[in-house]
């Protein structure tokens, strides 16, 4: 990769990186839900440049959502307050592997633009709720705080208070990530010429 090339890519992964802060902050509240979209810049990395920048964009979302654990999330919040180490576990490393991932699959997808663009955009919202959640029951699922939510969901086991959990939520973060970085993707990559 020439200087000029490499200078593009820093700057479209700076500006992916913001926008995935500020996406961060602004949830879609609708129909009782909380809809977050901030896969979709991590998506677009990994579509775009494939898994190193999947995965520096799924790290820049999973620090800004540990940060967001400093009382600017009530659900963060009580798990830093359980565990902050296990907490950094679930945000961190959970997201740094679904733009990785997606990355790779894009990657695997390469020689059909398309497909790879809509098979990167998929996978990103896909593995980061798989990850995250299960990450979640791996290590807070015997908790008071989470047993207070399997609970009242009546979930039988881990499966099903993931299903009821994030069921709805995750299909609807899923289709519209998809939605919006698959186009995103190949419009970027065409007015950026990479």
């Amino acid at each position: 990769m020439n200087r000029q090339n490499k200078t593009k890519m820093l700057a479209v992964l700076g500006v992916l990186s913001a926008l995935t802060a500020v996406i961060s902050f602004l949830p879609i509240r609708t129909l009782g839900l909380e809809i977050t979209l901030s896969m979709v810049p991590v998506a677009l990395a990994a579509n775009l440049y494939g898994p190193a920048a999947g995965a520096v964009l799924g790290t820049v979302f999973g620090t800004v959502s540990f940060l967001q654990c400093f009382s600017y999330s009530p659900f963060g919040t009580v798990l830093l307050s359980i565990n902050a180490f296990y907490t950094f576990l679930v945000c961190v490393p959970t997201r740094a592997l679904a733009g990785f991932l997606s990355g790779l699959t894009a990657k695997a997808a390469s020689k059909k633009p398309r497909l790879s663009a809509a098979l990167g955009s998929v996978a990103a919202p896909v593995l980061n709720t798989l990850f995250f959640m299960s990450a979640l029951c791996l290590l807070f699922y015997k908790t008071d705080y989470i047993q207070g939510f399997v609970s009242t969901l009546g979930a039988a086991n881990p499966f099903m208070f993931v299903v009821m959990f994030v069921g709805i939520n995750g299909l609807i973060e899923a289709v519209a990530g998809a939605a919006i970085a698959f186009p995103a993707s190949i419009a970027v990559k065409k007015a950026v010429k990479i």
